[in-house]
């Protein structure tokens, strides 16, 4: 695959703002060029137009822009592109139809049924990429050997044994099309249950709409033949809406050359890191094409196969930073968000966080924030000169360390003029006055210097940069600083130095062609070819034969594919194979490179070796005992294509003397910094800090203390000395207020990780249900990771319990277990473990360490220990008050063995049905709590008690400050509206009890007191809420209202008074049953609040709380309905609010492992309340069951209605029916628990959301402006999608 000797060879990234682009001539020199994507004054497309220039310039032959360019000269062309992401993000792709099973049309609107960003009550989410959908009447589901429905004759496809239950009707199917295709829709997504794993259905689909004239036919068995039906179904829609918009932009490409190309080999990027012909190009796979290309570059420029040294990829652009890492492999995911999409699709794992030099800077409640909001390319940073605002490329500016003379005139309205320096200054002297003005108000610091404020912004960037740097490499077990920092885009070099000192890392690389980075990479790349297919076999002796065949079907797939293509020697194939332990979900795509075959594996290599040494290294134990399932095949061909550049420019002489010599401010202050252009440096010259080295693409800042180093290749490769410590006060700096209050947030996401990592039970491994929190001496919640809504606060109610009731009771070396009620427990399952981190010298804790996890069962009278008809707190499972679950250092298993099963000695009840998870995961807890207090005490080290305990409480001020800012807001507007300071709400449960609320606002202080004197009395049942359930619900409430992001801690609460009655319904007997206020009070709760303060109209106000089960297996569900209307907005349909945002189960992994068959789950219209804006729909659930079982329900406004507000109406009210077999239907209200035959059907009925403002301009959909998703939805990567799963539970 060489293209022949003395032609032109051609790497080009087209992206958003520019296209770069990497020529190697003839004679074996290289070039690189950059121009913008979009010049339509000149030329018609970029990578044409730099192909033109570098034939022009390097023959000195005229290539005229109005004529096809000559190929001739042309080996090869490689691309990467944009195209299918701006089409996405700006929703620009072909119009499509989307053809589903019957009873599954709203499938991909509900998707997970979790809202995006957990605290705006207008839930944006994307919208769905098709336009129409067509419904078919056909069914497939798995067979089931236990199952006791009528049998259908089997149907063999990948392991799996299927039933049809009913069959395609094809003339049905050919009139929707036809009528589809009559309103100009020709692009068209098949998505049909269970297709991964038998076709038959979506192919004959298929057959009929090409013929029919569909030009683009997407089946999700092709696309992605892998189980769940959600992301499957996001794939191939992505793949029908972007294709057609590659091939479209493909024929304009290629129609710039003479016969379009023709007898040039062009290859494109895909999404993995591999190359792919132009003709195989489609858009499921095209969406990283652009980033691939830069992972490729930094992987193969900066890893060394002699030293192994892991490399983290640091690209910083304008509106975001993608951040990867590379240790000899590509990491690859398998499911990733991007522009609110779900792809299913093999894909690098590049990190985005919305933090690039165009984040814009902010300083709110006494804080230093840097974005997420984006300046953009227009009107872009002030210093464009467009009226654009300060952005982190202003705080370089002002600091010198952007210097205007070197950047070309192109800014400004005409776009002729140089960067603004005195935009950037005027606008940070303004925000220099705010800050002062705050400062000395508060008497809290002396007066910050205009570089001072800038100088804050840059260290407060640099730590936001950070977190996902640390999350992306703990993840995993690996240790952070012991990887190289490989820097490329345009802003990184500014930023390098200070962050790779902060994560402790000592080496950063900065390739020669940094600038053009991602094009270079393609360059390099290698041409690949994946083939892939469901399995479901046990990787076991009896199962390698088949293995074994079906690994050489699919490797012969790829070297055929990849002979055709030209290779012939240089082809390698690598086979994966996606495993799990039976009965978790936590799937590792493993290969066995460095596990060679042996006797007891398959031909392909030990994967069992490889999967468990894995699986120990990422979560810190293996199952032994436990089989493990093979879920997918895979198998990764690599035709070897990619140059090895060998070419050097000339070796300069002497020694490289600066250009120029400047000032650039740093932490000592102003500093003589030595100006180097990069081209003129000789190989092997050191330079010293400070000190800017310039490139036509990018500015590279030395810090004091710092080395940089040309090496023989002409890059740049500095040394990274360690953190200076400079002694802190323990007075307040604002700047230093923003990077502690990340570095306790960091904290309490370290400890998650390690939680994560070491725990068992699918509940907190793979549902994520837990938190961790770190509490000052106090028990004064600092910060809490992640804000899963009940969690918030609570836990800080059962620490300073501890603290009252233990007091010097409190060892080192103790950790405490509780849950119960009165001791700021929410409901039994959610067990708080608390580590107390003590200080040499200081008899009391100095801090307080806490993780709380749900646990799946610790007992009582049903399995899974949420009873719903509980009316006893005992029933609900085990229970612990103060429980020393570690006594100087030693784990209690012998006692806490004792107290999980002593729930059995009650009438009906049973001990904990599964104590080996518990145990497991309770150490994992512990473990988790020594991370945090080891962490704690590393700052404590850094920086000493005092200084660390005074930002503590500075932190917790902020969220203070935020709060009564808020209320005094609130206050000035309700006074000028009514002349009262003063509101009150009451709302009901379906049982009558009354929930009131009388607030009393103090608008000079910003205070309140939230008063629930008139509630009703505790219930029998279980729907009482402990106190820390309030407090949970009324901190969510304080955080939406204020509507930015804030440190969520104890201050929340300091401005607040909360009186409830005792012997009430949210304060009960120590002795009352509280499942139920637990997941369904808390929303009535919420709903009261929000009503008091008129927000908006009341969501579903319920979680749907579903479960069934039999003595085999056990199964839990909350469910979505509509969410509530506001001031400007439509409630959303089918989606998850307030105290819960759990994630639902896939229908294909549903019945894939439980006896059930998921017969309908779509919206329910109309149940929304009407308005001026409308509330959101519930859902309708049907679940169809195959064997006997008993079903529980837990659920709330079946009776009440979710309310309207300012005129709107209220929304339906929910409905649980029973269909039995035998024809009858029964309601079965809004709590029950019933036995099940096979056959009898459950639909569930979810209330819809209230409407908000009067009916006169019913269903207008409010005016908003468009926004490219990218602003909206940022951020994509395993870390991003981790937190999001934390955020839906």
């Amino acid at each position: 695959m060489r293209s022949p000797a003395r032609k032109f060879d051609f790497a080009i990234d087209r992206g958003g703002t520019f296209t770069d682009v990497f020529a190697r001539l003839p004679d074996g020199r290289e070039r690189v060029l950059k121009l913008l994507s979009r010049d339509p004054q000149n030329y018609k497309d970029a990578p044409t137009e730099g192909i033109r220039r570098v034939l022009e310039e390097e023959t000195g032959r005229p290539f005229p822009r109005d004529q096809p360019v000559d190929t001739s000269l042309i080996g090869w062309i490689r691309m990467g592109t944009t195209v299918a992401t701006n089409a996405l993000l700006e929703r620009e792709g072909e119009r499509t139809a989307l053809l589903v099973t019957l009873g599954f049309k709203d499938l991909l609107h509900i998707g997970t049924q979790a809202r995006p960003k957990l605290f705006d009550l207008e839930v944006a989410v994307p919208e769905v990429l098709y336009e129409e959908v067509i419904e078919v009447d056909e069914r497939v589901v798995l067979r089931q050997d236990g199952c006791q429905l009528p049998r259908k004759d089997p149907r063999r496809s990948t392991g799996d044994s299927l039933e049809v239950w009913r069959e395609l009707d094809l003339e049905r199917v050919e009139k929707d099309l036809r009528g589809v295709l009559s309103r100009g829709i020709t692009s068209l997504a098949v998505l049909l249950l269970h297709s991964y794993t038998w076709s038959d259905h979506e192919k004959a689909v298929g057959r009929l709409a090409r013929r029919l004239g569909f030009t683009q036919v997407s089946l999700s068995s092709e696309v992605m033949p892998m189980v769940r039906a959600v992301p499957r179904g996001y794939t191939v829609c992505a793949d029908a809406y972007l294709t057609p918009k590659i091939h479209q932009y493909l024929k304009g490409f290629t129609s710039g050359f003479k016969a379009g190309l023709k007898h040039v080999d062009v290859l494109f990027m895909q999404s993995d890191g591999g190359l792919t012909p132009m003709e195989q190009f489609c858009g499921s796979r095209a969406v990283l094409s652009g980033p691939a290309g830069g992972v490729v570059g930094y992987a193969i420029t900066t890893y060394s196969e002699m030293e192994k040294k892991p490399v983290i990829g640091f690209d910083m652009g304008g509106t975001s930073t993608d951040v990867s890492r590379y240790a000899g492999q590509y990491e690859h995911v398998f499911e990733a968000t991007t522009a609110g999409v779900t792809l299913q699709a093999p894909q690098l794992d590049i990190n985005t966080v919305a933090a690039g030099g165009g984040s814009r800077l902010f300083f709110r409640s006494g804080m230093f924030v840097v974005g997420p909001e984006s300046a953009g390319a227009h009107p872009g940073p002030a210093c464009y000169r467009k009226g654009g605002p300060l952005t982190v490329t202003d705080a370089n500016l002002a600091l010198g360390r952007l210097l205007p003379s070197f950047f070309p005139r192109i800014f400004g309205p005409g776009e002729d003029e140089p960067l603004s320096m005195e935009e950037t200054m005027k606008h940070f002297r303004h925000l220099s006055q705010e800050i002062n003005l705050f400062l000395s108000s508060n008497q809290s610091q002396s007066g910050m210097s205009v570089e001072e404020v800038a100088m804050g912004f840059i260290r407060v960037a640099n730590e936001a940069m950070c977190r996902p740097i640390r999350a992306l490499t703990q993840a995993k077990g690996h240790d952070t600083s012991q990887h190289v920092l490989a820097c490329f885009g345009g802003a990184g070099g500014q930023h390098a130095c200070a962050i790779a000192r902060a994560l402790g890392m000592k080496t950063v690389f900065i390739h020669k062609y940094s600038g053009v980075l991602s094009a270079y990479g393609l360059a390099l790349a290698d041409v690949v070819e994946e083939v892939q297919e469901p399995c479901s076999l046990q990787y076991e002796r009896g199962s390698f034969g088949e293995l074994d065949r079906r690994v050489e079907q699919l490797s012969k797939r790829c070297l055929d594919t990849l002979c055709a293509r030209g290779f012939t020697r240089s082809i390698t194939t690598e086979v994966f194979l996606h495993l799990r332990y039976k009965g978790t979900d936590c799937a590792l795509m493993v290969t066995a490179a460095g596990y060679p075959a042996d006797a007891k594996s398959c031909l392909a290599g030990d994967f069992r070796g490889a999967f468990t040494e894995r699986y120990l290294k990422e979560f810190g134990f293996t199952i032994p005992d436990r089989a493990i399932i093979v879920d997918d095949i895979r198998v990764r061909g690599c035709g070897k294509s990619g140059i090895k550049s060998v070419f050097k420019t000339k070796t300069a002489l002497g020694q490289g003397k600066p250009v120029k010599m400047t000032k650039c401010y740093f932490e000592e202050g102003y500093l003589d910094t030595s100006v180097y252009l990069w081209e003129e440096l000789p190989r092997g010259h050191s330079i010293w800090g400070p000190a800017i080295i310039i490139d036509k693409n990018s500015t590279i800042l030395v810090e004091p203390s710092c080395e940089a180093r040309l090496t023989e290749g002409g890059d740049v490769c500095m040394t990274v000395s360690s953190d200076p410590h400079c002694a802190l006060g323990t007075e307040l700096n604002t700047v230093q207020l923003s990077i502690f209050s990340h570095r306790f947030m960091s904290i309490a996401e370290q400890m998650g990780r390690v939680l994560q990592r070491t725990s068992i039970s699918t509940n907190i491994k793979e549902r994520l249900d837990f938190s961790c929190a770190v509490f000052g001496p106090d028990g004064g919640l600092v910060s809490n990771a992640p804000h899963i809504p009940v969690h918030l606060g609570a836990m800080q109610e059962t620490v300073q319990y501890q603290i009252r009731s233990l007091g010097t009771e409190l060892k080192e070396g103790d950790v405490i277990l509780s849950n119960h009620p009165c001791a700021g427990g929410s409901h039994l399952p959610d067990l708080t473990v608390i580590t107390p981190v003590f200080r040499k010298g200081v008899s009391r804790p100095v801090f307080f360490v806490a993780s709380r996890g749900h646990h799946a069962d610790i007992g009582g009278i049903t399995p899974g220990s949420m009873p719903p008809h509980s009316t006893s707190l005992q029933q609900e499972g085990a229970v612990f008050v103060s429980f020393k679950l570690v006594t100087g250092g030693v784990f209690q298993e012998e006692a806490l063995t004792a107290a999980l099963m002593a729930p059995a000695q009650y009438p009906d009840s049973s001990g904990t049905r599964n104590l080996h998870d518990n145990l497991s995961d309770l150490r994992a807890q512990v473990a988790a709590n020594q991370r945090g207090s080891q962490l704690v005490g590393e700052m404590i080290d850094s920086y000493g008690l005092a200084v660390v305990q005074a930002y503590m409480g500075y932190i917790q001020s902020n969220a203070e400050l935020a709060v009564r800012d808020m209320l005094k807001d609130f206050a000035r507007r309700r006074r000028q509206q009514t002349g009262s300071l003063e509101v009150e709400s009451e709302d009901f449960m379906d049982d009558g009890t009354a929930i009131r609320l009388r607030v009393q606002i103090n608008e000079e202080e910003g205070s309140a007191a939230f008063d629930f004197t008139g509630t009703g009395t505790e219930v029998w049942g279980n729907c009482n809420a402990p106190r820390a359930i309030t407090l949970s619900a009324l901190i969510y409430c304080l955080r939406c209202m204020v509507g930015q992001d804030i440190p969520l801690n104890q201050g929340c609460l300091a401005p607040i008074k909360i009186i409830i009655p005792p012997g009430s319904i949210l304060q009960p007997s120590q002795n009352a049953a509280v499942v139920g206020g637990n997941v369904l009070t808390s929303q009535r709760v919420v709903d009261v609040i929000f009503r008091a303060f008129e927000v908006c109209a009341a969501s579903q106000g319920c979680m749907n709380n579903i479960s069934f089960g039999n003595d085999s297996v056990g199964y839990y569900e909350t469910v979505a309905g509509g969410a509530g209307a506001g001031p400007g907005w439509n409630g959303r349909s089918g989606v998850h609010s307030h105290m819960t945002n759990t994630r639902i189960t896939d229908p294909e992994i549903l019945e894939k492992r439980y006896p059930v068959i998921l017969e309908h789950f779509s919206l329910r219209p109309g149940s929304g309340g009407a308005g001026k804006y409308c509330g959101g729909d519930g859902v309708v659930r049907k679940l169809l069951f195959r064997n006997q079982v008993v079903l529980s329900v837990l659920t709330e406004r079946r009776s009440t209605r979710p309310y309207g507000l300012m005129g709107g109406e209220d929304g339906a009210a929910g409905l649980n029916l029973l269909h039995r077999a035998d024809g009858r239907v029964l309601n079965l209200g809004a709590k029950t628990s019933v036995s099940l035959q096979p056959g009898d059907m459950f639909c569930l009925y979810t209330p819809g959301g209230g409407g908000y403002g009067g009916e006169g301009d019913t269903n207008r959909r409010p005016e908003t402006k468009r926004r490219r998703l990218n602003e909206s939805f940022p951020e994509r990567g395993s870390v991003f999608e981790y937190r999001m799963a934390q955020e839906g539970v």
